[in-house]
This record gives C-alpha cells, sequence and structure tokens, in this order.
C-alpha cells in the first residue's frame, strides 16, 4: 500500500505517469507496505499467462527474493526510478523515505534492488549509474544499509500511516533496530539471483 498522501500525476512524455506527494512526507516514513491486497505470481503462475498478461507484469511487478512476481494492486505500481531515489525498501517488505519528500514531488525507488531480468539505460540524472543492472544489490546494499539505518532513527519521531500494515513482531524489530538494540537485516535479503 502506497502512502495516502500521494497521487498518480503526469510527469513528462518519457517517463509517463508517476507518483507524486501531496503533503509533506518526512525522512523515516514508511512510503509503501506489502499488503494483504497485493498479488504474488510465482514462476509458473507466469509461464501460464497468456502474452497481455505476461506483458503487464514485465511493466508493473517486481521480483521478490524467491523469485516471484509481485504487483501492487494500488498505485504504487506508478513508483518511477532514480538513481538518487528518495526512497528504499528493506528486509521487511516495506519502504522508507530516505529523506524529506516534499509536495509535488515524485516518489521514486532504485530499480536496482528490484531484481530485474535485465539490464536498462535510465535516463541521465548526473550521476555515475547510467544503467540498472540485474545485481546492483550485490553491488550498492552497503550504501543502501546505511541510507535506511539513517532514515530508521527518525521511524518513531514522524507520523506513520502505514504502520498498522506491518506485522507487530516487524514493528517492534524496527523499533529494536531504532533504538540500537538490535542489527538491521541488509536489504541484501532481497535479492534473487538471475540463472541464465
Amino acid at each position: 500500500m502506497i502512502h495516502p498522501d500521494t497521487e498518480v500525476k503526469f510527469i513528462n512524455a518519457q517517463i509517463g505517469y508517476g507518483v507524486v506527494a501531496t503533503a509533506f512526507i518526512p525522512k523515516g516514513t514508511i512510503t509503501w507496505a506489502l499488503d494483504k491486497f497485493d498479488r504474488e505470481f510465482t514462476k509458473e503462475d507466469y509461464a501460464a499467462m497468456e502474452p497481455g498478461y505476461k506483458a503487464l507484469l514485465d511493466i508493473y511487478a517486481y521480483r521478490n527474493s524467491k523469485g516471484n512476481l509481485i504487483l501492487c494492486w494500488d498505485n504504487a505500481r506508478f513508483v518511477n526510478h532514480s538513481f538518487n531515489s528518495n526512497c528504499l525498501t528493506t528486509a521487511y517488505n516495506f519502504e522508507l523515505a530516505i529523506r524529506d519528500i516534499h509536495v509535488g514531488e515524485q516518489l521514486t525507488d532504485d530499480y536496482g534492488y528490484l531484481n530485474i531480468d535485465a539490464p536498462f539505460d535510465a535516463l541521465d540524472e548526473g550521476t555515475d549509474r547510467k544503467t540498472v543492472y540485474p545485481d546492483d544489490l550485490l553491488k550498492y546494499h552497503k550504501v543502501w544499509d546505511e541510507k535506511l539505518l539513517g532514515a530508521i532513527k527518525h521511524f518513531s519521531a514522524v507520523q506513520q500511516p502505514l504502520l498498522t500494515f506491518l506485522e507487530s513482531t516487524i514493528r517492534e524489530k524496527v523499533h529494536s533496530i531504532e533504538r540500537g538494540k538490535c542489527k538491521m537485516d541488509s536489504i541484501l535479503e532481497n535479492y534473487f539471483p538471475q540463472v541464465s
């Protein structure tokens, strides 16, 4: 489930639609949480689909650590890629704002942690990275973990409208991480090795 203070908006002809903030979303806020309406498809489910359905999943779904495709039922499927993303996923099936997100700003993910099938060239944002690769999680997980830890420190200080969508054990774990009582599981836990 995407944060409630967001909407889908046309960005431009090159990008298409994206998810933008309709209110200030501070660093440390849960911006998305896997919920019971999101749909999981196995490799066998995908293989049995007609081409049109496969094409939709290829555009709108991401691959989890089991290699299954997850299709978000709500506007979360419109979150675009950025090498300077303002959201990062955790090992706990939710994403955090890793910096403040202002009204009208897109919520973005780095598709490098979504277990893509093949490399793709992204829009040039003036970063050293120009291409998203299937193994980006292996290369950048330490950098992303550091950003996540910085965001988790703000977890209890900000409003969390999506908190009720996290299991109680996950909520307790995040509060323990925030207080420095336990170690955060790495974003690398989301990695699914692609088999050629």
